[in-house]
């Protein structure tokens, strides 16, 4: 009863300081301002992921403010209709055809940078690919190719652009994580281990960055909150349910963020008073911030999805679907709360 009693009070604490944050200055994310075009201007920004979701926003953010752009992806098509897009409305932008999991690949994306625009100002790795449902009923061999993208993909880009910028003497690697690098989440174990791998990559490399005595390079992890984007599209999926997460945040603040810290660099970013307030209360109550963040994504993916039949979305071939910056996750789950209330 005393244990009861006492968690009830952490779980009181927790929900006023959520409230707490979302009531302060804290709700609000950084952006561009007008007066950071000059930072942008002329400068090299590499984005892999670009072909849909933040690293498309990120690119038409960057280059309506005349960054030069090298847009990576798979889908080559799509990176020329953004490309396209891009120098329609006066921004200057290269394609490079890049699967992020093959070496040979970012050193190719890297060689194109150099060779069109001289340098590279900011690296930002952003691809990345997930797998939804409990662990033993994801393939292992999908759990694999979650590493080699979003790990082993980040890895081999940070080598990339840390070996250039050291060459030229300056730059700014961004990476993009979740809040699931500080906070592993139920049923997205594999996504969760490698997001938590990012962010200790970047914080390793910071300190070598800080015990060389550059004052010049920089590295930024950027954190997320579980945001409406063609992520969950292209999701391999394994719940049996469509893929969906409650709360959602649209992919605007998470734009602005990541465009922000590419010129404004910091060592970690969460994004948002969500993501910021699971950060703190993690760091005062992990075990509580876990199980509660376990027991949310179980209820709205595990009980109130509509069945789903198993895919393997995006992980080995890219889909032709899924191309904007958002990815309609929020009105399809309207929709299907919607008909779940009806069928009653």
């Amino acid at each position: 009863m005393v244990l009861r009693i006492f968690s009830s009070q952490r779980l009181a604490l927790l929900l006023l300081l959520l409230t707490a944050l979302q009531l302060s200055g804290c709700a609000v994310s950084p952006r561009l301002k007008p007066s950071d075009q000059p930072s942008v201007a002329g400068k090299t920004f590499v984005i892999t992921g670009a072909s849909s979701g933040f690293g498309r926003g990120v690119a038409l953010r960057l280059a309506a403010l005349q960054g030069d752009v090298v847009l990576a992806a798979r889908r080559t098509a799509v990176l020329e209709e953004l490309a396209t897009q891009i120098r329609e409305a006066g921004g200057s932008a290269l394609v490079v055809t890049t699967d992020v999991s093959k070496p040979a690949d970012i050193q190719g994306l890297a060689q194109a940078a150099i060779e069109r625009f001289g340098s590279i100002d900011v690296w930002i790795n952003n691809a990345a690919v997930g797998a939804l449902g409990r662990f033993e009923d994801v393939p292992v061999e999908d759990h694999a190719r979650v590493v080699d993208v979003n790990l082993k993909g980040v890895i081999y880009g940070s080598h990339a652009a840390m070996r250039q910028f050291r060459t030229q003497g300056f730059g700014t690697l961004v990476n993009v994580g979740s809040v699931e690098s500080e906070i592993p989440l139920a049923y997205h174990a594999s996504y969760a281990a490698t997001k938590g791998g990012v962010m200790n990559l970047g914080a390793a490399i910071a300190e070598e960055i800080r015990l060389s005595g550059s004052e010049t390079i920089s590295v930024a992890t950027v954190m997320p909150w579980a945001v409406d984007t063609p992520f969950w599209e292209h999701a391999a999926n394994y719940t049996g349910g469509t893929p969906r997460m409650a709360a959602m945040d649209g992919p605007e603040q998470v734009v602005e963020a990541i465009a922000w810290v590419s010129v404004n660099p910091r060592k970690r970013l969460p994004v948002g008073w969500k993501a910021r307030g699971a950060v703190i209360s993690h760091s005062l109550f992990p075990s509580l911030t876990e199980r509660i963040a376990a027991n949310i994504a179980h209820r709205w993916q595990i009980e109130k999805a509509p069945p789903a039949p198993p895919t393997t979305g995006s992980l080995y071939k890219p889909m032709h679907s899924g191309t904007g910056v958002e990815g309609g996750v929020r009105e399809r789950m309207e929709r299907e709360e919607t008909a779940r209330e009806q069928s009653k």
